[in-house]
């Protein structure tokens, strides 16, 4: 099955859906070590006992926010390799709007780093999974535009999920130094240009 096939956010129970964004608000303001059960139910405006129906505790509604944040980036960028449009365009459309809108909103919470850390602790099994699916994605656009252009990429020394890993390695660095922004996203343009080049009839 391809990962650039169209999907769908997943229909789930409105009162579920509206406790998962009360909750994102909640911990974006305060952080997750500061949030409580009973600043989420006033969020929502359920009660706690409600609250304990739909998730088992507080860590259990952080992983299901961030369920939530990597499914609409990842569909965002999924939707943005679809698009008719130069390859190179597309790659940095769909890193828009799978990464770096995610960092956006990340950095304009004071909780950013703290927010980061629970979710490398508690959540690492999606957040691996959303990489895996996005690099996953990016290696099948430019396996594509390779074979659109007549490209052998294995006779430049090459492939396309080598290029893919290595643009989100460089990602991966970037955050470990704190550069999850304007310059995560100069260094990313950049090696989409180096993509480009490889791509180049000889």
């Amino acid at each position: 099955m391809s990962i650039l096939r169209t999907t769908e956010k997943a229909r789930g129970d409105p009162k579920r859906e509206r406790i998962l964004e009360g909750a994102k608000q909640v911990f974006l303001t305060y952080g997750y070590s500061r949030t409580t059960m009973d600043d989420i139910a006033r969020a929502t405006e359920i009660s706690r006992p409600a609250l304990y129906l739909q998730f088992r505790n507080k860590a259990d509604i952080f992983r299901a926010v961030g369920q939530v944040f990597l499914d609409e980036s990842l569909a965002g960028a999924l939707e943005a390799l679809r698009e008719d449009a130069p390859l190179g365009n597309r790659l940095i459309k769909a890193l828009d709007r799978g990464l770096f809108q995610l960092f956006h909103i990340i950095e304009d919470s004071p909780h950013g780093d703290e927010l980061v850390d629970v979710e490398n602790q508690i959540a690492a099994d999606i957040v691996s999974a959303w990489r895996e699916n996005l690099v996953e994605a990016f290696t099948q656009a430019i396996a594509e535009e390779a074979g659109r252009r007549g490209i052998q990429l294995e006779d430049r020394n090459l492939s396309a999920p080598l290029l893919a890993d290595m643009l989100f390695g460089i990602l991966d660095g970037l955050k470990l130094r704190g550069l999850c922004g304007t310059h995560a996203r100069d260094y990313s343009c950049k090696f989409v240009t180096l993509i480009e080049l490889a791509l180049a009839r000889g």
